[in-house]
């Protein structure tokens, strides 16, 4: 018959092999969601840029950032919320960086669509806000300015800095921008690359990136140099 102190010790090697098991799991899971969003981010921005009424190759060749949300959901009625993760990803001298994980959130009273998800492309076309930009939080309209500019056809605010298209079921889309935000997605950014990094670190930094990023980077650095 064991003792009691060998008992405990089993216990506590049993839950801390199980505790490990889980955690596994769970990163397993998160680096597959982040692959798999990854896959749609790639997807998302081909079909917006090769599309004949898609965005305008200027645009893109004047972005010095590109953020892709794929598969934003909009809010209900009433007060209307909204939620999206994607990747960011800024010019370099050759090429395009490593991408850094995002999230954008909107938040506005009024009457919304309900149910109703949207595949957003951001070109952020000023360099001098890249920092804020890849900063905790960055407010569209008070930190940058902001305009829908869907479609070949579109009327663009010509003073605007950052530029969304979005597109649903076929057609393009859009909503209020009043209220909307980026931040960083910390637990996308861990499951890229394996530790905590600040998208700032991931996009000025050395950073090359993860093999499951490379469509996503070569997909930026063929349409955007064309």
């Amino acid at each position: 018959m064991k003792c009691p102190a060998v008992k405990n010790t089993n216990m506590r090697n049993f839950h801390a092999s199980l505790l490990f098991t889980i955690v596994g799991a769970i990163s397993a899971s998160a680096s597959d969601e982040t692959a798999a969003r990854l896959n749609k981010a790639t997807a998302v921005f081909a079909k917006l840029t090769e599309s004949e009424h898609g965005i305008f190759s200027g645009r893109i060749a004047s972005a010095d950032c590109i953020t892709v949300i794929p598969g934003f959901k909009k809010g209900a009625a009433g007060f209307g919320i909204g939620f999206g993760r994607g990747f960011i990803s800024c010019r370099k001298e050759v090429g395009w960086s490593a991408p850094a994980a995002i999230t954008l959130e909107t938040a506005s009273l009024g009457v919304q669509l309900g149910g109703e998800e949207i595949d957003i492309v951001l070109l952020s076309l000023d360099k001098e806000r890249r920092s804020k930009l890849l900063s905790e939080r960055f407010a569209v309209g008070s930190d940058a300015s902001a305009a829908w500019g869907n479609g070949k056809s579109a009327h663009e605010d010509p003073s605007a800095q950052i530029i969304f298209y979005g597109h649903t079921k076929g057609a393009f889309a859009g909503f209020g921008l009043d209220g909307a935000t980026l931040k960083r997605d910390q637990p996308g950014d861990k499951a890229l690359y394996g530790k905590d990094l600040k998208n700032s670190d991931i996009v000025a930094g050395p950073a090359t990136p993860p093999s499951v990023a490379e469509p996503f980077v070569d997909k930026l650095s063929q349409t955007a140099n064309r």
